[in-house]
């Protein structure tokens, strides 16, 4: 899986040499640097061989194939050029494996990047939120191929969808032939009181360009509650950083770092456990944001409506369809894994409003590896941004309304 590295996303190559600008523009994170446009790359005064190389890069990045980057940058060839490639010569000239070749060829999974649309160039009331939000932020924030507002409207949520918050994606089924039962899970978001008081330690800030590798300093415990008090957020509870499911959540959610950027909404992992050696694998290779140490496992207990959800390796991955198809579906991307570190308590989602607005989304692990379907945390985090352009009164009066 492609680090969120920006150091090691740039190599050794030609885009090297900009860093100083980047970080002084803010382009100062993958996922951000990958949402350039052209015409964010002429205002920087990018060569045609930079602009070639962070088109290769970012296309790379996406489908987890960076060992590639330097030699394809070296070849003096677009991207373009490099698609149009037969099997043969991506083969011979680059020693790609052939399922590398069939992911790299493979259009469908983003497309090549375009990088002619603008977030400044639509109209809508929508883009003009959006819009303001990226300007203050001094960011770009149209996608590798597509715009941010395009790339919310790939994630709307159909009207009368059934949202799959509290539980996993689909009902639990009994396993081995009924000779296993799942365990019972929560059927209702936690009370925002279960979460406002934990203690959290932070054990890497959101990785920028020449940040520290780790906090030096050991971090005092802050307040959970600090953390939303002025910016909504989300907070991916991971069960183990070393595992393979767990990874590749962490890597889908934090690569749509420019929606939630976009949306004002922050993004942070919390870890159950404290082990040097699995925070260094982990971040920032896998997840870029911040990461927090969960010392009480406060947020975990939250989840299960005030203990621990835990179960066994044997009946909950061995004897569960679900969860071995999850494994699949993460070690297909290309994923490394150890086993170091408690694996048995389940992790989950949190999506929290700002101040003491409370929970607003909740999604629990019922299956090892299930995953918080994207494309109702953005939803969710769009209608708390909707929510706060509303004045209080008018919410107030929603809610009145609500429960009327």
């Amino acid at each position: 899986m492609a680090s969120f590295s920006i150091e090691d996303f740039v190599g050794n190559g030609c885009l090297k040499e900009l860093l100083p600008k980047l970080l002084d523009r803010g382009w100062d994170d993958v996922p951000t640097l990958k949402a350039m446009n052209s015409d964010d790359m002429d205002d920087i005064g990018m060569t045609r061989p930079q602009k070639d190389a962070l088109e290769i890069r970012s296309y790379l990045h996406e489908r987890a194939l960076m060992q590639y980057s330097d030699q394809f940058e070296a070849s003096g060839k677009s991207l373009a050029e490099l698609l149009s490639l037969s099997n043969t010569d991506l083969s011979s000239l680059y020693a790609m494996k052939r399922g590398h070749i069939a992911r790299f060829t493979d259009r469908k999974q983003n497309g090549p990047p375009s990088r002619n649309n603008s977030i400044y160039n639509k109209s809508d009331n929508n883009s003009k939120k959006l819009e303001n939000m990226t300007r203050n932020s001094r960011r770009s924030s149209s996608g590798s191929d597509i715009t941010i507002e395009q790339s919310l409207a790939s994630f709307k949520i159909e009207d009368g969808h059934v949202f799959k918050g509290i539980v996993a994606s689909m009902p639990a089924e009994s396993r081995a032939c009924g000779c296993v039962q799942p365990p019972p899970v929560v059927e209702n978001v936690a009370p925002y009181s279960a979460i406002e008081n934990i203690s959290v330690q932070k054990l890497a800030p959101e990785h920028k360009i020449g940040i520290e590798r780790l906090v030096k300093n050991k971090a005092p415990p802050v307040k959970a509650s600090e953390l939303w008090r002025e910016k909504p957020a989300v907070f991916v509870c991971i069960r183990r950083p070393g595992c393979i499911m767990c990874r590749a959540e962490a890597h889908q959610l934090y690569s749509k770092k420019p929606i939630f950027d976009a949306l004002g909404v922050q993004l942070f992992a919390v870890l159950h456990e404290h082990i040097d050696s699995e925070v260094n694998d982990f971040w920032p290779r896998y997840w870029g944001g911040a990461l927090l140490y969960d010392k009480g496992q406060g947020f975990f207990k939250a989840l299960g409506g005030g203990k621990l959800l835990k179960e066994k390796f044997i009946s909950g991955f061995l004897f569960n369809p679900r969860a071995i198809a999850n494994y699949k579906r993460a070690k297909a991307v290309g994923l490394e894994m150890n086993f170091k570190g408690e694996g048995e308590i389940k992790g989950g989602l949190f999506v929290v409003g700002r101040g003491k607005s409370g929970i607003a989304y909740q999604f629990v692990e019922r299956n090892f590896g299930d995953w918080a379907p994207l494309g109702e945390v953005i939803e969710i985090c769009t209608r708390i941004q909707n929510l706060q352009h509303i004045p209080s009164e008018s919410i107030k009066s929603l809610k009145e309304d609500e429960e009327e």
